[in-house]
């Protein structure tokens, strides 16, 4: 299958509103959905709260630059760093885009699991799914930083993009929640 813009676009029209309906969904059924912020005390959340429409703006900046202001050459030609393009920047952004939302999505679920049941695994799971969330975060500012060596207009604001996401996804989650939840 040739991965083209479209078939990422669709990706990411499929995957980031299943994003947000597996929060609304988590938020909908957990037994105690106050629970889900763990240890994170609660004059931490007056911080946390805002920055989750930072990344969600963030997510749309990076998101409108690729398949709205690059051209397919742009698109195609992104590169990691350290390599050359190739003609497959879109085979990697669908990858670094799958890396990143398809854990998203199972995170609440996972963490709904592990508080409603007394496995010692669970645990690992929901810090599975924010690291490799993490992962994909941190590819998508290099694909982005990629795209700024090359001179691509509209890089600068998708690494901006990815910096405003990676403060929820990295930070207030991966790092600050992870630590606070009381394992």
């Amino acid at each position: 299958m040739e991965i083209t813009r479209q078939v990422v676009l669709a990706f990411t029209f499929v995957f980031g509103p299943l994003v947000l309906a597996s929060y609304v969904y988590g938020l909908s059924h957990a037994e105690r959905p106050h629970d889900l912020w763990g240890g994170v005390p609660e004059a931490w959340r007056v911080y946390i709260v805002p920055f989750m429409f930072v990344a969600a703006l963030g997510f749309l900046m990076y998101w409108y630059i690729v398949f709205f202001q690059f051209d397919e050459s742009a698109l195609n030609s992104l590169r990691w760093p350290w390599g050359k393009s190739d003609g497959n920047g879109a085979t990697r952004l669908l990858l670094a885009y799958t890396i990143f939302l398809i854990p998203s999505a199972l995170w609440i679920e996972s963490t709904i699991l592990h508080i409603e049941n007394d496995f010692a695994w669970t645990q690992y799971l929901v810090i599975g799914a924010l690291l490799v969330t993490s992962i994909g975060n941190v590819m998508l500012g290099i694909l982005a930083f990629g795209a700024y060596q090359d001179g691509v207009d509209g890089s600068f604001l998708m690494i901006i993009g990815a910096i405003m996401l990676a403060i929820q996804c990295i930070l207030n989650d991966f790092v600050i929640w992870v630590y606070k939840f009381p394992w």
